[in-house]
């Protein structure tokens, strides 16, 4: 029999359940106990779902309240003690790393926050002190949620991170100087002793994952699977699945044979099919493989007849008592369920598949293979249909598209002069002081903005109602940047619903959801929209509000835009075009709204490309300097068609970027603002180190915590970039768009950045 299996579940429910009860218990309305109840009763509805499909092997421990590799950070005790030194109890310390605490005279901010792999999901990255040591939590939650399960009649796998990985994805600490991985030797008791409480309380197999083997390792991090996992084996522990995902592990093959006493490996074969071959041939006799053949990362219905095959061959290789078939990674990428989508047209929802659907996927794929194609007939026959039906839609072709792609040439790609000319123009035109102020596009979107989009939505208030309620909120956005004395402003976005989403219900060939919200980090949930077909632009999508805004505005009023290569990223792409194309068509749409702003009067024109980094592939080569190439041209596409005077700008939130800087600096914006705050400002250092010519805003204040820096902490860290940039260079800007903050922390924040500013201005004017 071939076993189905499901590598991890989406935590926020089917109407988003745990983020309303998180920032409920954040907010003072519920109690903890409320949170940790609402918790649970999501965990067993989760597993409920799964074992209800006929799932052979479900997770646990893939629920967090806030943050998987979090808990593993709370899990092993490795913990910097800014914020164990507080008292905290256990919930409430590990909000404040997560997200910063200001509250009863305790001020922390929360711990860095990156990219999980190449994916728009966030972790918290553990940090790390020289004489860093761990423990293993009371009542560690590997165990705990193990027998919640159990309680409830359903046998689990617990999913942990495993250490090499866990390690490679950390830091030193700010000061510290240690190498996470040189840890492995004091963390490895510690895993060992949770793989002990597992066994005894009656866990079989474990999954372990150790995503960072689809990575270039540096040979350090190579060697230490072994001494790891020899550690880590025996009979008196349980058996273990090394799982990982989003690339194959073909260049890491030499670390397998040294844990050939693994009991079985997972592999992605939705991202690299063409591994199976090798990893096959490295599986010592009795390994079970997973096969990753449920896409966990997009939203597109499984091809049962592609999976089928991949399963087969593989079962005609190793057998099928060893082959089990999976998802591709945890499903915590996709959307709960497509059953809540009553308003999508008939047609493209019949190519969709969301976590629920995706985990009878799993189911029929193992069945189609162990019993015969016969057991599943109905559902190979209405999934054939379904694949044919969207290969031959005419929803997927705009013929007029393609033929404007195939005119583009060379000259497009390019600004009319260079930089030092483009500045002169713009210096003289936009009259801006030294060390200006700005922020990244966005303000608070108060309840009272969400009410009234609710509304029009629904068709409660007319389209005039509307548009009069978002020029008094421009208004009043307007007057408060006049009080806090910015120097370039934004017209707020109170028109928005998301970055991307609001961009993609203006375009031709995307379609939209109603509940099918991702979790990006925390309680940070996404809605993106889905690309099915060609793109283009039919009418301007921000030039009304942003003219407006112009109107009413003493300073130069920013137009703010979202990139091609963001647009493609942060939407669900297709599957059955290279992304190059897609970047390619939202590009040229994208090129026309920037024209279109510059003719209304907007000289300052911002262009987001924050997934710039997150697109990159994980390795090295031939592949990441080609999509680098594609991604840059999409980016100088979109901006190239404006005048000298215009100014350029584009965004980067939570980018290590200087294994690509050469790309950021190719894309040819005038001013670039990048997240700092949280990151060690020595990676400004590659400011210096390429001689870059252009303006540069490194973030000087985190948004995504509710903390409010203080002006004198504001000035350290201006002070600290200006070891690494010029003052005609330095921008001054938070970290990233103000969404999701409230009013007063945004006033209080601001007005202490826009004094740091002055302090500098002045200083140096008198220098």
């Amino acid at each position: 029999m071939v076993a189905s299996s499901v590598l991890g579940f989406p935590r926020q429910g089917v109407l988003r359940d745990l983020k309303k009860a998180t920032e409920a218990y954040w907010a003072g309305k519920i109690s903890q106990s409320d949170l940790l109840a609402e918790g649970k009763r999501l965990r067993l509805a989760h597993w409920k779902i799964m074992k209800d499909a006929g799932v052979d092997i479900i997770p646990s421990n893939d629920f967090a309240y806030y943050d998987h590799v979090l808990d593993h950070i709370q899990l092993f005790n490795a913990i910097p003690d800014r914020y164990s030194k507080h008292g905290l109890d256990t919930i409430d310390q590990y909000f404040a790393m997560g997200r910063g605490h200001q509250k009863d005279g305790i001020d922390v901010p929360s711990l860095e926050m990156v990219k999980w792999f190449d994916s728009n999901y966030h972790y918290v990255k553990p940090t790390f002190q020289d004489n860093q040591t761990f423990k293993l939590a009371d009542d560690p939650k590997p165990v705990r949620h193990f027998l919640e399960a159990k309680e409830a009649g359903i046998t689990t796998r617990p999913v942990i991170l495993g250490p090499v990985s866990f390690l490679h994805l950390g830091k030193a600490d700010r000061g510290q100087s240690v190498q996470p991985i040189d840890l492995l030797d004091k963390l490895l008791p510690v895993y060992v002793e949770l793989l002990e409480a597992l066994k005894k309380a009656g866990v079989e197999d474990v999954q372990i994952d150790e995503p960072i083997l689809v990575f270039d390792l540096p040979p350090k991090v190579k060697e230490a699977f072994k001494p790891a996992y020899e550690k880590l084996s025996g009979d008196f522990l349980p058996r273990l699945l090394l799982a990982t995902y989003f690339g194959d592990i073909v260049h890491n093959l030499d670390v397998l044979p040294s844990i050939q006493h693994l009991y079985g490996l997972h592999i992605d074969l939705v991202r690299n099919p063409e591994q199976l071959e090798s990893i096959v041939s490295q599986l010592g006799p009795q390994q079970i493989l997973s096969a990753g053949v449920v896409d966990g990362r997009n939203i597109w219905k499984t091809n049962f007849k592609r999976a089928i095959e991949i399963v087969e061959s593989t079962i005609q290789k190793v057998g099928k008592e060893r082959v089990i078939v999976a998802t591709s990674s945890s499903l915590l990428h996709v959307p709960h369920t497509l059953d809540s989508e009553k308003k999508l047209d008939p047609e493209v929802k019949d190519w969709f598949a969301f976590a629920v659907q995706k985990v009878s996927e799993v189911v029929v794929i193992a069945k189609a293979v162990t019993e015969g194609p016969a057991a599943v007939r109905e559902e190979l026959e209405a999934n054939a249909k379904s694949m044919a039906a969207r290969a031959s839609s005419k929803r997927t072709n705009n013929q007029s598209v393609k033929d404007r792609l195939a005119k583009v040439n060379d000259e497009m790609h390019n600004r009319q002069s260079p930089f030092p000319e483009r500045h002169s123009q713009q210096k003289e035109h936009l009259k801006l002081p030294t060390f200006p102020t700005t922020t990244i596009g966005s303000f608070p979107q108060t309840s009272e903005i969400r009410i009234q989009r609710n509304k029009f939505t629904k068709g409660e208030i007319t389209e005039e109602e509307y548009n009069k309620f978002i020029e008094n909120e421009i208004d009043q956005v307007i007057k408060i940047q006049d009080e806090l004395d910015l120097d370039v402003y934004v017209h707020g976005e109170p028109e928005r619903n998301d970055m991307v989403q609001y961009f993609g219900e203006r375009l031709d060939g995307y379609v939209f959801t109603t509940h099918a919200w991702v979790q990006s980090y925390g309680s940070r949930c996404v809605r993106p929209p889905i690309i099915v077909g060609d793109i283009s632009r039919p009418a301007p999508m921000t030039v009304k509000e942003s003219k407006y805004a112009a109107s009413k505005s003493k300073k130069p009023m920013k137009g703010m835009l979202t990139g091609p290569i963001t647009c493609l990223r942060w939407s669900f792409p297709r599957d059955d075009i290279h992304q190059s194309v897609q970047a390619q068509q939202l590009a040229l749409a994208l090129r026309d709204e920037v024209v279109d702003l510059e003719s209304a009067g907007i000289y300052v024109i911002q262009v987001d490309e924050p997934a710039l980094r997150e697109g990159l592939p994980l390795r090295t080569g031939r592949e990441r300097e080609n999509y680098l190439s594609w991604a840059v041209d999409a980016f100088k596409l979109a901006t190239s068609g404006v005048k000298d005077s215009t100014q350029i700008h584009s965004h980067f939130c939570y980018s290590e970027f200087q294994d690509f800087f050469h790309a950021i600096a190719a894309l040819d914006a005038d001013v670039l603002s990048i997240e700092n705050s949280k990151s060690d400002a020595k990676l400004l250092q590659v400011f210096v180190d390429t001689a870059y010519p252009r303006h540069i805003g490194p973030g000087v204040y985190d948004i995504h915590s509710p903390r409010v820096p203080s002006e004198q902490e504001m000035k350290d860290r201006v002070a600290e970039m200006r070891r690494y940039l010029r003052p005609d260079q330095l921008w001054i800007n938070p970290d990233c768009g103000l969404k999701t903050r409230q009013w007063k922390e945004t006033k209080e924040a601001l007005t202490n950045m826009v004094n740091a500013a002055k302090f500098y201005r002045e200083k140096t004017a008198t220098a």
